[in-house]
């Protein structure tokens, strides 16, 4: 379940990207609508860290590097 939450947030946050980009052509740089999508993109990676941070101190993510 954590793992399919994870991909959601860096599905959701590719999303923001191309939406951000796209209100940066659209408005050509004059508009808020570039902040608010930089915000909710900021949002989305941080929640996506706190989520596989939780996930390797819970023990529901490993790691198998063998380094």
């Amino acid at each position: 379940m954590l793992k399919a939450a994870i991909i959601l947030m860096l599905l959701a946050t590719i999303a923001s990207l191309f939406s951000g980009l796209f209100f940066l052509v659209k408005d050509e740089g004059h508009g808020y609508r570039v902040v608010g999508a930089l915000t909710v993109r900021v949002g989305l990676t941080a929640i996506t860290v706190a989520l596989v941070a939780w996930g390797f101190y819970s023990g529901q993510l490993v790691s198998h590097v063998t380094w």
